[in-house]
């Protein structure tokens, strides 16, 4: 197809650079510097989608990152599919490929429009109030049948192929926005030395003034101004030029997040080049200078493919060469309509007639329109549009008295409005900045900033480009000024400066302030005419009327009922006609029903530039300690722990020749531990070390334990717990020195431990002069357990006595291992006699191997976690997580013992204070013996008195773990049971669904009461 409604000449595109693509299987000509919509429209392309709910058809709003209607399917390949892209970002390239969306069989016949009959059974809400029978018939039938009618892109189920990077970068100022203000404010803000980073969302930098023909800055036209204002910061060395890039995050202390559309504009990327780059970049100033968006009208027919926004229009004809129709009728609400009427009829569009919603039309906008020879029309408004697929006409009629008179129809094949601008004040809000509404403006304005941010040109409310630019200069220099005095990261409210030091005289169509918000009158049946608010999600003004009758007031459940302002495009077109709305309808000032709240992100962001280079391996990574070759070498089974890899047991061939189990492996396991010695991998453990002249006072803090008179050489088992008091981890930790701890946690549980006292430390107890340092890759973990332990590690030691008198149960030295730098442990989760040696990963596997050469004639036997599970459950020992579940308390988990009862303080102990705590008939830790010690009880099975009790039976607890000890010759269970203590040699019953099983309550030592066993 043709470029017939390309300009003969001008617009900022390479007719030099012809190229072809492809929308909906049809090959169209367009150029370089064509966005996919600009060239539709010159190919005279306008139907470019289907509505959420009715299937309505739809043709483009706008020009810019608000278009709510044209979302697209852009493919590279299956792999390389991207839902959801609006048409007026996608730069066209040769060869590129775009599908319209949620359509079948084609866009021009969507069987789906037959919604649109349905329309007055679809209100919104109604999904509140239907599909309420049969039972069960939503999650079958209804729901499924929804969702295939109504929807939007269809995401792609292959892998992504492509590289997103992830960059962190640190300026002075940064400048969100490269229109007249936001080049103001880089310049100057680079002309004072401060480090500048420019971003703007579009291909080309420059924002309003890539649409200017007419306008001059500094005695040039306006292109030449800005090319020179470009090439003068692209100079710079202190300037970071990023077009293509959305600021779509406003995040605490300044931190903004970008995002760089690197490749998505070439035909043929480069390889090493990555799809797209997420910039995280902490400026010590902001300056936002994000303008303003053109509001749509609210009348009948108002979402047809060929109604636009006046100004979409202006910029598709002065900036791409591309005429949006041949006859245009504008209606128009203030003067930015003339100011398209005029620019769109030198390009070559027939301006049929201008409606003005407006009783007085003055000015030097509407006198050039009447001296052009236009139809300019005052106290008009627009009652209707005609035309299936592409408006063909629009129905004009007088206002009088507050009256609407009868409809002219006008035939045409384009529709332009405007209600005015609103100032885009997204990242503000973000920003947690508090907005204040300006009667004269008509718009919510920024006003006291939280952060280290000022508002420059448009987006604060000013108008005239000369006002505008040299707003965006005063705040550039004040942006440096303050940047360049930072001394703190916050912020209480921002002065605006009066004037800049610098004049950049200007000249250009001054649109003033004028503008409409709500719905315009139309004198039509309401019940029939379809006046849409918000495109993207089918909202129109009689659904927001039905929710003011619904009985809601607060703008945010008017949204949520309607859905309004919820759609991608988060209500930039729609958010202040629906406030008009509402307030004319509760006959409430705008400022009472307040304002939706604007969420990252500011447009959709792909999951790509989130995930980075976290995807596979690297978003999941695989953990393995130093010893897993060796173990997988010898069969070992493994499991995974966390992101760990750990042997869950070692199998070997029988005498029959066949391999074991996992249950005989354990059972021979376990017997080898208690008869004379095994050997178990522990790296996995989290270890933390925790260093400092208040390193203790910070252990004394963070654990129900004391800490201040531990000795440096022993260890202490320590119990952490959350602010509720309930139990969060567990470990026995080692003094090395006055002012140093080595604490262990649970394999899952060292980030979260590490996050938790990193957080109290930095906020709650800054004054502490403590380091936390995560060392659970530096250490290899060798874990010697069994009668024989001492024998097997006593010829491999140097400088540690091993006697029982120098280094008992509980202690820990340092010293050698082959002359390798160790700390050694004397400690066990078997109740056997334990060491634990800690050695520098690089050297583990070698330490391994010295110790099982050493246990070999004690037949030293490598065991997994499930032995180890097996041993500590003989012992009674819990493991969180398991024993308890973030409901246990110490004494609950039969660790009372571990409570400081004299300590002053620590994270959880006024939680402990509460009565409910301290209950008799909380959950505690015990034992089950099963009658039959030959069943093996499941995990998690109920707990109950009386299986034959009336529905619903009192469940007292629960099985936490169970096993079959082969050294005991029977089952045991760990349970968490209501007043357990209490119970300890009464029966209970455990329900099955065939049977119940008959269990006695007993004390959660099995194995070695005593504990003689732990010194060998």
């Amino acid at each position: 197809m043709t470029n017939r409604f390309r300009t003969a000449s001008g617009g900022r595109i390479d007719r030099a650079a012809p190229l072809s693509f492809r929308f909906d299987g049809k090959t169209f000509s367009g150029y370089a510097g064509d966005t996919l919509a600009s060239a539709l429209i010159a190919n005279g392309v306008h139907l470019v989608g289907r509505s959420f709910k009715y299937h309505r058809p739809r043709g483009l709003l706008s020009a810019g990152s608000d278009e709510p209607n044209a979302l697209v399917n852009v493919a590279r390949d299956a792999a390389r599919a991207a839902p959801n892209l609006r048409a007026t970002q996608v730069e066209v390239y040769e060869g590129l490929k775009a599908e319209s969306q949620n359509r079948w069989p084609s866009l021009s016949f969507d069987a789906g429009a037959v919604n649109d009959l349905a329309s007055p059974f679809l209100p919104s809400g109604f999904y509140y109030k239907t599909f309420m029978w049969p039972a069960g018939a939503w999650k079958r039938f209804y729901e499924p049948k929804i969702r295939a009618m109504a929807g939007l892109g269809v995401a792609p189920t292959l892998p992504d192929p492509d590289r997103y990077t992830q960059n962190h970068l640190h300026c002075d100022v940064l400048v969100v926005g490269a229109g007249p203000a936001g080049l103001a404010a880089a310049l100057a803000a680079a002309e004072s030395g401060a480090r500048v980073v420019l971003c703007d969302e579009q291909a080309e930098l420059g924002g309003s003034l890539l649409s200017e023909t007419a306008a001059t800055i500094e005695g040039r036209p306006a292109a030449q101004w800005l090319a020179a204002t470009l090439a003068t910061l692209a100079g710079k060395d202190n300037v970071t030029l990023l077009p293509r890039t959305t600021a779509f995050g406003y995040f605490p202390h300044n931190l903004i997040a970008l995002a760089e559309r690197v490749t998505e504009h070439l035909a043929a990327p480069a390889a090493g080049l990555p799809r797209e780059r997420l910039w995280q970049v902490r400026a010590k100033e902001v300056v936002l200078a994000t303008g303003a968006l053109e509001r749509p009208l609210v009348f009948p027919e108002n979402d047809r493919p060929g109604v636009l926004l006046a100004d979409s229009a202006r910029t598709y004809a002065n900036r791409y060469g591309a005429k949006v129709g041949e006859r245009a009728v504008i209606f128009t609400a203030c003067d930015a309509g003339y100011r398209a009427a005029l620019e769109l009829k030198a390009a070559g569009v027939a301006i049929v007639a201008i409606a003005d919603l407006r009783t007085e039309v003055s000015g030097e906008l509407p006198a050039r329109a009447l001296a052009a020879g236009i139809d300019v029309r005052p106290s008009t408004v627009l009652v209707g549009t005609k035309g299936r697929l592409r408006v063909s006409s629009a129905q004009l009629a007088k206002v009088k008295g507050g009256q609407v008179g009868p409809a002219e129809t006008i035939a045409c094949d384009s529709v332009l409005m405007s209600g005015g601008f609103t100032p885009s004040v997204h990242l503000f809000s973000q920003s947690r900045g508090k907005l204040v509404w300006d009667g004269a403006a008509g718009a919510y304005l920024p006003g006291t900033s939280v952060e280290r941010e000022r508002s420059a040109g448009a987006c604060r409310g000013l108008n005239g480009l000369q006002r505008v630019l040299e707003d965006g200069y005063a705040q550039g220099e004040a942006a440096a000024s303050a940047a360049a005095t930072f001394n703190s990261p916050a912020r209480g409210a921002t002065p605006a400066p009066a004037t800049a030091s610098r004049a950049i005289p200007a000249q250009a169509d001054d649109l003033g302030t004028a503008g409409f918000i709500g719905a315009t009158p139309h004198g039509r049946n309401p019940a029939l005419a379809k006046a849409f608010v918000d495109w993207q999600n089918d909202v129109t003004s009689k659904d927001i009327l039905l929710a003011t009758r619904e009985g809601f007031r607060s703008i945010e459940h008017v949204k949520r009922y309607t859905t309004t302002g919820m759609a991608t495009d988060q209500g930039k077109t729609s958010n202040m006609n629906t406030l008009g709305i509402v307030s004319e309808a509760l006959d409430t000032p705008v400022p009472q029903i307040g304002l939706t709240t604007f969420r990252p992100p500011f447009t959709p962001t792909t999951f790509g530039l989130f995930a980075g280079a976290a995807r596979g391996d690297v978003f999941d990574p695989l953990r393995k300690t130093a010893i897993h070759d060796w173990a997988a070498a010898q069969g070992a089974v493994f499991e995974d722990v966390g992101n760990w890899k750990r042997a869950l047991y070692f199998p070997r061939v029988g005498a029959g020749g066949r391999l074991e189990d996992m249950h005989a492996a354990v059972a021979r396991e376990c017997k080898a531990v208690r008869a004379s010695v095994g050997v178990f991998d522990a790296s996995t453990l989290g270890k933390i070390e925790i260093v400092g002249p208040d390193a203790a006072e910070f252990m004394n803090r963070m654990y129900t334990n004391a800490w201040a008179k531990l000795e440096p050489g022993r260890l202490r088992y320590g119990v952490m717990l959350r602010e509720d008091g309930f139990v969060m981890d567990d470990g026995v930790v080692g003094r090395m020195s006055a002012d140093r701890f080595h604490v262990t946690t649970t394999t899952g549980g060292a980030p979260r431990v590490l996050a938790h006292m990193e957080d109290y430390l930095q906020t709650e107890w800054p004054d502490l002069d403590v380091w936390l340092t995560s060392t659970t890759e530096q250490w290899s973990v060798i874990a010697v357990q069994g009668p024989k332990a001492r024998e097997v590690i006593a010829p491999l030691i140097e400088g540690i006595d091993l006697s029982k008198e120098a280094f008992p149960h509980m202690s820990v030295r340092e010293g050698t291992i082959l002359g390798v730098p160790t700390r050694l442990f004397s400690v066990s989760f078997t109740g056997e006699l334990g060491f634990e040696i800690n050695v520098p990963s690089a050297y583990g596997r070698a330490v391994w191997e010295a110790v099982y050469a050493s246990g070999e004639r004690f037949g030293i036997t490598p065991y997994g976690t499930e032995t180890m599970h097996v041993l500590r459950a003989e012992k009674g020992y819990i493991i969180v997580g398991q024993e308890t579940d973030g409901t246990a308390t110490p004494d609950d988990a039969n660790l009372g013992w571990a409570v400081g009862k004299a300590k002053k303080d620590f994270v959880g102990k006024r939680s402990l204070a509460r009565a409910a705590m301290s209950a008799p008939d909380r959950r505690q830790l015990v034992g089950l013996k099963t009658t039959d010690p030959s069943v093996v009880l499941e995990e998690g099975a109920q707990i109950v008195a009386d299986p034959s009790a009336p529905v619903p039976v009192p469940m007292l607890g629960f099985v936490t773990s169970s096993y079959h000890s082969a050294v005991l010759g029977r089952s045991i269970a760990l349970a968490m049971v209501k007043g357990g203590r209490a119970r300890i040699g009464t029966k209970l019953m455990v329900p099955m669904p065939t049977h119940a099983i008959e269990v006695e309550v007993v004390e959660p030592v099995f194995y070695d009461p005593k504990g003689d066993r732990l010194n060998g």
